[in-house]
């Protein structure tokens, strides 16, 4: 019997030019989930007040980042996709898609047909559980996978925001960039959301947990075990642990906001700056809420963080790569796939083999 794996993260324009571009954040914002606003006035933002303008800009920055071989997010993606077909080997047969943008989803649940499967992991690369990211990309999915008269038996894999296997494959990559810096301050930057979505994930109901308390995040708990927030938290506290770093020199902001609404604080671009006002000298970011380079790691940390850090006097601000498709990566995702697969999916054979590997 053979299973299928598909692998969703969130997307990428095909290329730098402004109307690819145009294309995808068209694509991207225009989603209800990204936007939860009522339609008529998520089309006015969208298409009035950001996609005249930010196109350009956009494209500027992703040229800053784009590779011979095209986008890194996509680049990673395949690689990715293909050494955890190594890893798993003939009994599963692992696709690439992408939320947005290409490869899409319906394209890689038609490959996935005719190769024969009609049983399908679905593994959004995203470890903290958002509405706007792993809630639209398994919506997608299952809407994909409606359409066909003959549907998929799907599972997805959920958040995985402190499975043991992706806190180890992150503290390998992390590991020899930190000793290399030695870094006297540690920053973990989580892509933003804005508060009214944290607010909605409330299992209590919105404003009875979520954001009611400035402690609301420092355990999780059936109320916020949903809540992106709390969850970006309890990854930075795992990854803290497992780098053997002093808590006192780590510390969570979020980046990416998008309009005027308040996001979740606090800001990685205002802290970076007061840590180097501060006296912080050697400044490490990881981004553990990205498990693939992209736009937002490349250019947003990488380029305009580093710069911003320098120029208010800190003297180095060192970006630690994402997993990409990185050896502890790959086994990673194979051994968190296979805890979400049922066993009566698999010929059994390879598990234990993977297995073996995260153990050591």
């Amino acid at each position: 019997m053979t299973w299928g794996l598909l692998l969703v993260n969130l997307g990428t324009p095909d290329s730098t030019d402004t109307a690819d571009v145009r294309r995808y954040l068209d694509e991207f914002l225009m989603d209800p989930r990204v936007i939860d606003l009522a339609p008529a006035a998520r089309w006015a933002l969208v298409k009035l007040a950001i996609l005249p303008f930010r196109p350009a800009k956009s494209a500027h920055a992703y040229k800053a980042i784009w590779t011979e071989a095209g986008s890194p997010l996509r680049v990673y993606g395949d690689a990715l996709a293909a050494a955890v077909q190594a890893a798993l080997g003939d009994e599963c047969v692992v696709r690439l898609a992408m939320r947005y943008g290409n490869p899409k989803i319906d394209r890689a649940l038609d490959e996935l047909k005719a190769a024969g499967v009609d049983r399908v992991v679905v593994f959004p690369l995203f470890p903290q559980y958002s509405s706007a990211a792993t809630g639209s990309a398994m919506e997608a999915v299952w809407r994909e996978a409606g359409r066909r008269w003959n549907t998929p038996a799907l599972v997805n894999v959920p958040a995985f925001a402190t499975h043991p296997a992706f806190i180890a494959a992150s503290a390998a990559v992390a590991r020899p960039v930190l000793a290399e810096l030695a870094p006297d301050r540690v920053m973990m930057s989580f892509h933003g959301v804005p508060e009214r979505h944290v607010i909605k994930s409330d299992e209590r109901g919105p404003g009875a947990h979520c954001l009611a308390s400035a402690s609301c995040c420092d355990a999780l708990c059936d109320a916020n075990r949903n809540c992106y927030r709390a969850q970006c938290f309890a990854t930075a506290r795992a990854l803290t642990a497992a780098l053997d770093l002093d808590p006192a020199q780590v510390e969570v902001a979020f980046q990416s906001r998008l309009g005027r609404d308040p996001w979740i604080s606090p800001y990685t671009d205002v802290r970076v700056t007061e840590l180097a006002r501060g006296g912080s000298r050697r400044l490490a970011v990881l981004c553990p809420a990205f498990t693939a380079d992209c736009l937002e790691t490349l250019e947003e940390i990488g380029i305009r963080a580093a710069e911003d850090f320098v120029a208010a006097g800190g003297e180095r601000l060192v970006l630690v790569p994402s997993l990409n498709a990185h050896p502890a990566w790959v086994d990673a995702v194979a051994a968190i796939a296979l805890d979400s697969c049922p066993p009566s999916w698999r010929r059994g054979g390879q598990a234990p083999v993977v297995q073996e590997r995260i153990a050591e």
